[in-house]
């Protein structure tokens, strides 16, 4: 069987894609690519052939079968000497149902390769200057999908991290907004909404929990992403933050409870 290799174009703009999967890209026979993807990537292999197998938001989408039976399809026709690339959106491990079609071709004796690419939370936050981690007050990150094959929002988001991030939100800003509060969030809490990140078009809005359903307006219809807590404030807010934290702590003498380190 031919190997079939998983390679992340990134979020947008071909130039975000990892040299490795570049190089790759040049060597397939068959792509099968995402709804998302950029059409310039096919100057990097105009001799293989492109089949469009995109999902979009569970509608309008190839269905997750077929994508895996075409897989198998090829990856038998081609044989040992061919390659399929399997380009996925953002970063085939970050809601890229590269499991389902990872586990089918390892089953039928396909020898696979997975390259990591860029996933849309890391484009959004760099595209609008917002580290998703702050030393001392956002530890923690924590990436989650506001749809899944049931619906939008299924049991409600959590409290996680110092960051959330929100996949495939743009048409549940209200209903995340809702949620949010209900699960413990500060109406204040910044929020920062970035829709197709990493391409040209790319929109922001910053917000606060109480105020994201505002964001429907831009962003509704677009791939976006909904950053909540630490990593969505702007530089601005996170000093101001750190600040106040700096200003409320107690003395240093005061945080010293060994005997050995009072000396």
């Amino acid at each position: 069987m031919a190997k079939v290799i998983f390679i992340g174009a990134g979020p947008g703009a071909v130039d975000l894609m990892t040299l490795r999967g570049a190089h790759l890209l040049k060597s397939a026979d068959v792509i099968l690519y995402d709804a998302l993807t950029d059409p310039g990537f096919k100057e990097l292999a105009p001799h293989a052939r492109w089949i469009h197998v995109g999902k979009r938001g569970f509608c309008d989408s190839t269905a997750q079968t077929t994508i895996t039976a075409m897989l198998l399809k090829h990856a038998k026709e081609l044989g040992s000497t061919g390659v399929v690339v399997r380009l996925k959106g953002g970063d085939p491990s970050i809601f890229g149902r590269l499991e389902e079609e990872l586990t089918a071709l390892l089953a039928a004796g396909a020898p696979c390769e997975v390259v990591p690419g860029v996933t849309a939370a890391l484009a959004a936050a760099a595209s609008i200057q917002r580290p998703l981690t702050r030393r001392g007050r956002g530890r923690s990150v924590c990436l989650t999908t506001a749809m899944t094959h049931q619906g939008p929002l299924q049991g409600g988001p959590q409290r996680n991290a110092d960051t959330e991030v929100f996949y495939m939100a743009g048409r549940h800003l209200s209903a995340l907004s809702h949620k949010l509060l209900a699960a413990g969030w500060a109406a204040t809490t910044p929020v920062a909404v970035v829709s197709r990140a990493g391409c040209l078009d790319a929109l922001h809005s910053d917000h606060e929990v109480q105020t994201l359903w505002q964001a429907s307006v831009l962003h509704t219809g677009r791939p976006t992403v909904v950053m909540v807590g630490a990593g969505a404030a702007s530089l601005h807010q996170g000093e101001h933050v750190a600040a106040v934290a700096a200003a409320s702590a107690p003395p240093l003498e005061d945080k010293i409870t060994s005997p050995l380190l009072s000396t």
